[in-house]
């Protein structure tokens, strides 16, 4: 499987829809990782001499498929983030649950605590000591083979913020051991996949719409009934995938 496809790229920002299993930055593992495979590919397409300059301005988790954006300069960089820190980025999540949540749609709002030894992260119901607030919506979007496909929208950017809240409720994300799913995907994976991306382009002030493929697997693909219609057709013109 290919490291990543390339989904939207300009002079000034790429994104790409990455494989689970492999890291967006290097860590302790030393492993290959996005940033590298990224690197590689602007090099050779565009013939680059010397350095390429490449920054995630985002990540997700190793585990974790989806849209990743990266910035190909540094004004690029440096106005992303700027939309980031500003919240003005629409992310959607998909996440594959095996219990049904109570409500077929709403908002968690929690409390979490990152122990960077474990790197896992704990949610509360209540502000504790060194805690910071984590925000979603949710909405099932329907069930095939006795799991449920949940449609995520973060509203704040906390690591393992939808893994820990959706197992909050009661809902672990499939495959996911470390926040309470009873066993693993065979490729280690677990079914979160950042599915779509919205922004204004933060120098060409166009909108920017990306959708990431499923990973291609049988499991996945079957959810892609579920997957609504109305937004593909409102979103033509502006909509990458």
């Amino acid at each position: 499987m290919k490291d990543f496809h390339v989904v939207y790229e300009d002079n000034h920002i790429i994104v790409v829809n990455k494989r689970a299993g492999i890291l967006v930055q290097g860590d302790s593992t030393g492993d290959r990782t996005l940033t590298d495979a990224v690197k590689e590919y602007i090099k050779k397409e565009y013939n680059k001499p010397g350095d390429v300059f490449l920054h995630p301005v985002h990540r997700l988790d190793r585990p974790v498929s989806g849209l990743v954006i990266f910035a190909r300069t540094s004004k690029g960089l440096e106005r992303m983030m700027e939309l980031f820190r500003k919240r003005d980025i629409q992310k959607t999540y998909w996440a594959i649950v095996r219990r049904k949540p109570k409500e077929a749609k709403g908002k968690l709002i929690h409390w979490i605590v990152k122990d960077e030894a474990k790197n896992t992260v704990t949610a509360h119901e209540e502000e504790v000591k060194g805690s910071q607030k984590a925000e979603l919506n949710y909405k099932v979007l329907g069930e095939i083979n006795k799991h449920f496909l949940i449609e995520v929208e973060p509203i704040t950017g906390r690591p393992h913020q939808i893994r820990v809240q959706l197992a909050s409720m009661g809902c672990p994300i499939r495959g996911d051991l470390k926040y309470g799913f009873d066993r693993p995907n065979a490729d280690a994976s677990i079914n979160l996949h950042a599915r779509r991306v919205y922004f204004i382009h933060p120098i060409k002030k166009e909108p920017i719409i990306c959708k990431a493929a499923v990973p291609a697997n049988a499991f996945w693909e079957e959810f892609l009934e579920l997957d609504p219609d109305d937004f593909k057709q409102k979103n033509l013109d502006f909509l990458h995938e």
